[in-house]
């Protein structure tokens, strides 16, 4: 976490603070942790695990390996933010079928909108959304709101966890 802001988030809000969970995502002793607290967290109904594209990407991928590890059938995919003119297209990548049900991931949760272009991308595609996870949750409660009473949100840690007030 760095504290040294202000800075510009996604949503286009200001803060003093500012979390890059890529940080950890993209480390290899990180993403082992990431991938055992969301596998930890996650339904066992869930059989596919992705969001949007770079900030789902590697939790995705230490979630599918966490689970191979433990013996579940896992997979990953990724959300893209428009689809491709090229090659498959579309804006779904990996190997979903249609009668998965998956977790819909984020890294950081500010508002919940890239949480809800990915449910919505998904719901296009006929995908069933079963649950959806956030690394770090600094919406106060708004992304669990816009996200619905119908997907079960799970967030992993919160400001007050970290010590740092909104």
């Amino acid at each position: 976490m760095r504290t040294d802001g202000p800075f510009t988030l996604r949503s286009g809000a200001v803060s003093d603070w500012y979390i890059d969970a890529r940080q950890t995502t993209f480390d290899g002793a990180g993403a082992i942790l990431v991938g055992e607290a969301v596998l930890e967290a996650l339904d066992p109904a869930i059989t596919a695990v992705g969001g949007l594209t770079m900030g789902a990407d590697p939790i995705a991928v230490a979630t599918a390996v966490a689970a191979a590890a433990r013996g579940r059938s896992l997979r990953a995919f990724s959300v893209r933010k428009a689809a491709k003119g090229h090659g498959t297209g579309g804006r779904i990548v990996g190997p979903l079928v249609h009668d998965d049900v998956v977790a819909v991931l984020e890294d950081t949760t500010t508002t919940g909108s890239a949480m809800c272009e990915a449910v919505e991308a998904l719901t296009e595609a006929g995908i069933s959304i079963g649950q959806a996870i956030t690394l770090v949750d600094r919406s106060g409660g708004a992304a669990a709101a816009k996200v619905g009473s119908k997907i079960r949100y799970v967030a992993l840690v919160t400001p007050g966890d970290l010590g740092v007030a909104e």
